[in-house]
């Protein structure tokens, strides 16, 4: 592979694994009751928000340079819908869909690079493709963390840089060589 195209796959990787982080560690506060809240009818709970992106990623990615991203057999509508999952299963799911995203992006080889595949008949280029969940998968993450902020209130923990606390943080970071 290229060192452009390693790093094309390496760095979309790693920006994805953050995201992925985040929502991990948002996960881990929250309790079976958490998931399943919603402010109004319109809008998802967390567990919603985790069966449509693993019901995505799985369609997405299984398969992905010789099949349509949009399988027959995904029900995304089901995906919108209460279901009873406990925290556990959720998890499960949330992983389940995390591990297909990431082993189709490992199994990738510069010549898939230049491939185009389809996603609801749309084609695109690969690279194109995973720029596309770059965008989806970030913003699902950020309405996990926004709505488990609305939960938890004064008992969050914060992800990041706490309010107030740049100045702090801008003194206490390193820099880091760019080449590790």
């Amino acid at each position: 592979m290229s060192s452009l195209a390693k790093e094309f796959i390496k760095t979309a990787t790693k920006r994805l694994k953050y995201y992925k982080d985040l929502g991990d560690k948002t996960l881990e506060q929250l309790g079976d009751w958490d998931f399943h809240y919603q402010p109004n009818e319109e809008s998802n709970s967390i567990a919603i928000i985790i069966q449509h992106m693993a019901g995505n990623m799985l369609s997405r990615w299984t398969n992905f340079i010789d099949e349509d991203g949009e399988k027959e057999w995904r029900q995304r509508d089901e995906e919108f819908k209460v279901h009873s999952h406990n925290k556990q299963q959720l998890i499960e799911l949330w992983e389940k869909g995390w591990t297909c995203f990431f082993t189709a992006l490992a199994s990738l080889k510069k010549k898939d690079l230049k491939l185009t595949i389809l996603i609801r008949k749309e084609p695109l280029s690969v690279i194109d493709a995973i720029n596309r969940q770059m965008a989806h998968y970030p913003y699902h993450v950020g309405q996990i963390i926004h709505i488990a902020k609305t939960i938890k209130g004064k008992n969050w923990k914060n992800l990041s840089i706490p309010k107030g606390e740049s100045l702090i943080y801008n003194s206490n970071a390193e820099i880091k060589d760019p080449a590790k």
